[in-house]
């Protein structure tokens, strides 16, 4: 089974026979299952300590239904904007829109949102209120504290205020989340 990609959907899960995930883990990227994308490293590692993973990538984040679709995890969701910080993938250092999503299919643009992370996170709080959510990425790294925005020509506040997560994983997040999730797991207990 750890050589099967990780679900996408409740088929899906139901092959692996299961009826939950533990972790639902939501990306802006497409999913690839390839250690060079951090979604494959950090829910590999997950599962590698026995832990359940699902992917979502790409969630319609104009549709709340979108993040409903591996249901409500046992221990929380994972967020991140994908290899690439959103507005970087979006716009050059001019500000000009680019064309293409590297990280897409087909390098078709609109597949995620600026500001990715806290749009993500507001989703998933707009649905399940009460489960946990970690940031996590190069996105939420970078804006883990008050930062300036080049975008908006704005100081902004930490992204953990405005996406309504409970945590930052920042930096190589590979030995954290395992540690987040045991002491999640024991505190269930």
């Amino acid at each position: 089974m750890k050589n099967d990609y990780l679900p996408i959907n409740r088929n899906d899960m139901s092959i692996r026979g299961w009826k939950q995930c533990d972790f639902v883990y939501v990306s802006g990227d497409a999913y690839v299952d390839h250690p060079s994308f951090g979604t494959a490293i950090i829910s590999r590692m997950l599962e590698a300590h026995g832990y359940k993973v699902g992917i979502i990538a790409q969630p319609d984040w104009k549709d709340p239904k979108s993040i409903q679709i591996l249901g409500r995890p046992r221990l929380g969701f994972l967020v991140s904007a994908g290899n690439m910080d959103s507005m970087v993938n979006h716009y050059s250092v001019s500000k000009k829109r680019r064309k293409e999503d590297s990280y897409t299919p087909g390098g078709v643009m609109g597949k995620r949102p600026d500001y990715a992370v806290t749009v993500y996170c507001n989703l998933i709080r707009s649905v399940y209120k009460d489960v946990p959510v970690i940031a996590g990425g190069i996105e939420a790294s970078l804006r883990r504290l008050a930062h300036y925005d080049y975008w908006s020509d704005k100081m902004k506040r930490s992204l953990l205020l405005d996406s309504q997560a409970d945590l930052i994983s920042y930096g190589m997040g590979e030995r954290s989340i395992v540690e987040i999730a045991d002491a999640w797991t024991a505190a269930l207990m």
